[in-house]
């Protein structure tokens, strides 16, 4: 008998008979193993800070900065961790890491961070077992703004040029959004989150399916603003995300190796079929991202104030398609949806026409490589992810 078929299948999270009937035993395995898994490294991390919150915590900051060599005497929850994350693997492009993804630098920092928020975010909230872990957190809808600042700031600084190397800042926030998830379960199962529903809180499904996220919905919401990638510079992106899903904490088995979006949207479709339909929880979310973000979108994009949100909820309902919009309960503006068409097309034509002059192309990759300290530079500086590696926790509740 297999490990997932000794647990009990999340009642809200479809049937291991209907999986294994659509992708057969071995995927629907793997499936139940993932809906009852978190991220143990991370979660024996934060229960040794619950015991010895001060010393484990300050061991956990030096290490992910100075490396796990630079500590005398860590706790073996510290080891476990930081010998994972530390821990390059070998199809790892070392040379990429230093450079920074250069099809990161083909589009502007204003549309990635559009399609972060409207895209990605937007995506993620209407898993409702996602939506009710931020509900248990106290930050549904006052917490929209900084959430997506926050994102927007850890994103941002993984793909800068040497970032992800270790003790790098991108590393380092990488490493604590995934420290952000493992308090997160904790307080999910201290407040009683249904695990009988929905598994594991930030599950490895979850966090898979949030992978998909912020490369499949992300790359093909760009794509609909008129910033396509090539297919090699797809792939390019798709292999430095391989290795930001090991340092996140997901296992291989459900990310590594995809190439180009059709592949992910097979994996994806597996993901999804094991995430509820949204609920009003994720309605409430979407709309406050939305709303959160609509000033910094006029602004970037230059649209008139009145118009903004009618402009961002045309986009949104472009990347998600009309079935999940109108489950998220997005608004449809015909006419900001026939005007937007030749806005879209005139910004991809010049995006093509700088790419066939390769010295131009190089050229402004290379603006955009030189800029970007400056673009990071302008961001918010401190997120909940720092806040939770830097406040102490003291004893255990």
């Amino acid at each position: 008998m297999t490990a997932s078929s000794m647990s009990t299948w999340p009642a809200q999270r479809g049937t291991r008979s209907a999986i294994a009937a659509q992708f057969g035993d071995e995927r629907a395995d793997l499936l139940g193993w993932a809906l009852h898994t978190g991220d143990d490294l991370a979660d024996a991390v934060v229960e040794a800070m619950h015991h010895d919150g001060v010393t484990v915590r300050a061991q956990l900051n030096q290490g992910m900065t100075a490396g796990l060599a630079s500590l005398d005497d860590p706790s073996p929850a510290i080891v476990a961790f930081l010998t994972h994350a530390e821990t390059v693997p070998g199809w790892v492009d070392r040379a990429q890491l230093e450079s920074g993804p250069q099809p990161w630098f083909t589009t502007p920092l204003p549309i990635h961070l559009i399609a972060q928020s409207a895209g990605s975010l937007v995506r993620v909230y209407a898993s409702p077992s996602i939506g009710r872990v931020l509900a248990l957190s106290g930050r549904l809808v006052e917490g929209a703004s900084s959430r997506i600042q926050e994102t927007g700031r850890w994103l941002a600084q993984s793909m800068a040029p040497g970032a992800l190397c270790v003790g790098r800042p991108g590393y380092v926030a990488t490493l604590q959004v995934r420290m952000l998830h493992a308090h997160m379960r904790r307080l999910a199962r201290r407040k009683d989150f249904d695990q009988a529903a929905n598994g594991t809180p930030i599950n490895q499904v979850d966090l898979a399916r949030t992978w998909m996220d912020f490369t499949r919905t992300s790359f093909m919401a760009e794509a609909e603003m008129g910033f396509a990638m090539t297919v090699g510079e797809t792939a390019e992106m798709y292999r430095l995300w391989w290795y930001l899903g090991h340092l996140l904490g997901i296992d291989e088995r459900l990310s590594f190796g995809v190439k180009n979006n059709e592949e992910a949207g097979r994996i994806d479709d597996m993901l999804q079929a094991v995430t509820a339909p949204p609920e009003p929880v994720s309605v409430t979310l979407v709309a406050a991202t939305l709303r959160a973000v609509s000033d910094d979108f006029q602004q970037a994009m230059h649209v008139p104030s009145n118009q903004a949100m009618q402009v961002l909820e045309t986009l949104t309902r472009r990347f998600h398609g009309d079935a999940l919009a109108n489950e998220l309960e997005i608004p449809r503006h015909g006419f900001t949806d026939a005007i937007l068409d030749p806005m879209i097309r005139l910004q991809r034509d010049s995006r093509e026409k700088v790419r066939r002059n390769r010295t131009k192309w190089d050229a402004a990759i290379a603006k955009a490589v030189a800029h970007y300290p400056q673009d990071l530079a302008d961001l918010p500086d401190r997120t909940t992810f720092t806040a939770v590696a830097a406040a102490p926790i003291s004893g255990t509740d």
